[in-house]
């Protein structure tokens, strides 16, 4: 029987459905179009992880002061505006290199390197974050096995996959897709019966909005936090070269992804924060544990719940999720080294499984060696995921602004709703984000973004001014 993968017409020259192609622009079309309006919207489903707040519920339920229900739906609003820049990109530009390619391309090339690098903190210590917090999850119910061996177990694996070509890891996500629906749907049903029995606490609207702690830097503080949960549907943007689909249906699996994914967010905190057995405690000291959604669900539905909430999310997290971050951040490193902005080595692609394999490996030793190192820390999921957090925003930023200018400023685009208001409504939300995250991430982004920009200037001194090949100005309504 043949996959339902593989399609008559799926080879690695065929055309995407709306005949536009990466040849236009100046580059050979190499990566294996295989991919459906199904596959790209599971892909970015498994990349956000629908129970993704599982293991940071604490932190986002102390940080909003409760309101944890309400720090996600902002959280959704901010990234629906970031996912309809995507969408407007991924159209004028459908190729593999997500803000990368959309800031070179739609502002300027040295933009673009810089949008590239600062993303880089999002992309290529986000795999190390899923190893090092699934390692942890699992060495708590074996810990005879220390977290680091836990890490190397997770990256073998998801290599394998992964370097057997982007078909085989969509195989995987449908199958784990399934597996986290049905444990959140349990999850679900046990906590509405709970607080039908009366186990609820505070308002039914409380996780909403709570008057005795409400104040907006308190609630996008927190928001800053919960956006980790929705990063991965960008990583959509990265398999353009891989979709047999229009662009115009690639930007709407980006969408709906992010909107299905936010209301699942939303649907499993309200019910969580209701549950929380130690709410008072849980403001004042925080979850430093990470266990808090755990004891939740043991309070709702018994010992059992609770281990199975956490076995799902050290699975989910630790293969679901990186697995698919692993192949967004190959397809990154082989955008930028084909436009020779990072070695050339990163750009070449297996002969028969069409995977930008050197990149792939290379994700995978850095994940390794972050992931190891950080497995000694105390602080060390924090810190990583301050600074995904920061390179994801940052660069979101770099997004909206790249929709401006290509559409209403080179291309004189009249439909200010899509190519103005919505991207600058997306910039100031993401603004007001990062101004309120946590200074270590501010800290240390700046730092990663003067590296960056010191990198940059040597390139020019070098005489290796950042180019793309065959910029297209063309604009599409």
């Amino acid at each position: 029987m043949s996959s339902p993968y593989e399609t008559p017409t799926s080879s690695a020259s065929s055309p995407p459905a709306d005949g536009t192609g990466v040849e236009r622009f100046g580059y050979k079309q190499e990566l294996q179009r295989s991919l459906s309006f199904a596959d790209l919207l599971i892909y970015g489903l498994i990349f956000m992880v629908p129970i993704a707040p599982f293991g940071i519920f604490g932190t986002v339920f102390q940080g909003s002061g409760g309101m944890v229900a309400l720090a996600y739906a902002i959280g959704m609003v901010a990234m629906a505006f970031t996912a309809l820049s995507y969408a407007q990109m991924a159209r004028a530009f459908p190729m593999a290199g997500s803000v990368y390619t959309y800031a070179g391309r739609g502002i300027a090339a040295p933009v673009g390197f810089l949008a590239g690098w600062v993303i880089l903190l999002d992309y290529v210590l986000v795999p190390a974050l899923l190893y090092l917090v699934a390692g942890a999850a699992m060495a708590s119910f074996v810990p005879a096995i220390p977290i680091w061996a836990w890490v190397i177990g997770f990256i073998v694996l998801n290599t394998a996959v992964n370097y057997f070509g982007i078909e085989m890891t969509a195989r995987m996500n449908r199958i784990m897709l399934v597996a986290e629906l049905i444990v959140l749907a349990v999850f679900i049903v046990i906590g509405l019966v709970a607080l039908a029995q009366g186990k609820g606490h505070g308002g039914a609207f409380t996780p909403l909005f709570d008057s005795s702690t409400f104040s907006w830097p308190l609630v996008f503080g927190a928001v800053s936090v919960a956006v980790l949960s929705f990063l991965g549907f960008d990583g959509i943007s990265m398999l353009a070269e891989e979709s047999r689909e229009s662009t115009r249906r690639l930007g709407r699996s980006m969408v709906f992804a992010l909107v299905v994914a936010g209301a699942l967010f939303i649907v499993q905190t309200w019910v969580a924060a209701l549950l929380v057995p130690n709410r008072a405690e849980l403001l004042a000291n925080g979850d430093p544990a990470g266990s808090s959604f755990y004891d939740t669900a043991e309070y709702a539905g018994g010992h059992w719940l609770s281990v199975l909430t956490a076995v799902a999310t050290a699975v989910a997290w630790g293969f679901a999720n990186s697995l698919v971050a692993q192949a967004a951040t190959s397809r990154l490193l082989f955008a930028m080294a084909r436009d020779k902005q990072l070695p050339r080595f990163l750009g070449k692609v297996h002969p028969r499984h069409k995977v930008p394999v050197n990149a792939t490996f290379l994700v995978a030793a850095v994940s390794l060696v972050l992931g190891v190192y950080m497995s000694t820390r105390e602080d060390g999921i924090t810190l990583l995921s301050a600074l995904v957090n920061f390179g994801a925003m940052t660069a979101f930023l770099a997004l909206h602004v790249s929709v401006v200018v290509h559409y209403v400023v080179r291309g004189r685009s009249r439909n200010w709703w899509s190519h103005l208001i919505a991207p600058a409504a997306g910039f100031l939300i993401l603004l007001y984000v990062v101004v309120n995250a946590k200074i270590a991430a501010q800290v240390l982004g700046i730092v990663w973004l003067a590296i960056g920009a010191i990198i940059l200037v040597g390139s020019y001194a070098l005489g290796r001014r950042p180019t793309l090949s065959a910029i297209n100005t063309e604009v599409s309504e």
